[in-house]
C-alpha cells in the first residue's frame, strides 16, 4: 500500500472510531508498527491529528468549539433528531460522551423539562444553555483520550443512579460482538451507565456498524434501541432488527 494509502485510511479510521491504535493500524495496513508511528508522526505534524500514547485521536472530537469541520455532522444531527424524540418530561436522562452527544445537547427544545446526569463536560456545557434542564456532571478523572470522566468513583455514582433513559455513543457495533470499544476504562464507565437505567439507546453513525474493536461493552440484545443515520427499513439494518428495536 502506498503512502497516501496508508495516511488517508488512518484519517478515514479517526473519523469514524475518533481514535486509533497502533497496534491495530499495523494488522490493517500489514505495515510494521514503525511505519505506523512515522506516519502518525507525518499526520500530527500537518496538524491533521492528535498523536497520543499507543495511537491518535480526532482533533475536531476533541476540540468541537473550533472551527474544524465535525466529521458527519448532518449525519449526526440526524441521529439526535430522532433521539430527541424518546425524551419526555421528568424524565432522568443519563448522557455519554462524543461530538453525537454534543449535537443531542445542542438540540433538545426549550419546552422538555428533565433531569441529565452527563459523564462529559463539554456535553454538560451545552446542557445548561436550556433554562428548564437540570445538568449534573459527575466527577471523577478526566481522560484525556475520550474527553469523558472515568474511573471507579464514576461507577460507584452511576450505581446509585436509577435513570429512565441512556444515551451512549459507540466506537462500534456488530452482530458477533455488540458494542465494542478501545478503550479499558470508557467500557467500565459505559456498562455502569447500561445498568442505570431502564432503557439504554445506542447512538452510531453508519460507518460504525459491522466494525468491531477489542473490548466488548454489551450484546445488543442487553439495549432497547440502535439509532442511526439511516431510515429503519434501510437494507443495511435489516440483520440488526432480530435483535435490536431500529430508529
Amino acid at each position: 500500500m502506498l503512502k497516501e494509502e496508508r495516511l488517508k485510511h488512518i484519517i478515514n479510521q479517526i473519523n469514524i472510531h475518533n481514535k486509533v491504535l497502533s497496534a491495530d493500524l499495523s494488522q490493517q495496513l500489514n505495515v510494521s508498527e514503525d511505519t505506523v508511528r512515522r506516519d502518525l508522526n507525518e499526520l500530527t505534524d500537518n496538524g491533521q491529528i492528535i498523536k497520543v500514547h499507543g495511537g491518535a485521536i480526532s482533533k475536531a472530537f476533541h476540540f468541537p468549539y473550533s472551527e474544524r469541520p465535525i466529521y458527519k455532522k448532518e449525519e449526526k444531527k440526524e441521529i439526535a433528531r430522532k433521539a430527541i424524540e424518546l425524551i419526555e418530561d421528568g424524565m432522568i436522562v443519563i448522557v455519554g460522551g462524543g461530538t453525537t452527544m454534543i449535537e443531542l445537547a445542542r438540540l433538545i427544545p426549550n419546552r422538555l423539562f428533565c433531569t441529565f446526569f452527563t459523564i462529559s463536560p463539554i456535553v454538560a456545557v451545552e446542557l445548561a444553555e436550556h433554562p428548564n434542564l437540570t445538568v449534573n456532571l459527575i466527577g471523577g478523572k478526566l481522560s484525556s483520550d475520550t474527553q469523558i470522566i472515568v474511573g471507579a468513583q464514576v461507577v460507584q455514582q452511576l450505581s446509585e443512579i436509577e435513570a429512565d433513559l441512556c444515551f451512549l455513543g459507540t466506537n462500534s457495533v456488530s452482530l458477533q460482538k455488540g458494542v465494542t470499544d478501545s478503550d479499558w476504562e470508557a467500557v467500565q464507565v459505559k456498562k455502569a451507565m447500561i445498568r442505570s437505567v431502564h432503557q439504554s439507546v445506542i447512538l452510531s453513525i453508519s460507518e460504525k456498524l459491522d466494525s468491531i474493536q477489542k473490548i466488548k461493552i454489551c450484546n445488543l440484545a442487553e439495549l432497547s434501541t440502535l439509532i442511526t443515520d439511516l431510515q429503519p427499513t434501510d437494507k443495511r439494518l435489516k440483520k440488526y432488527a432480530a435483535q435490536i428495536q431500529i430508529i
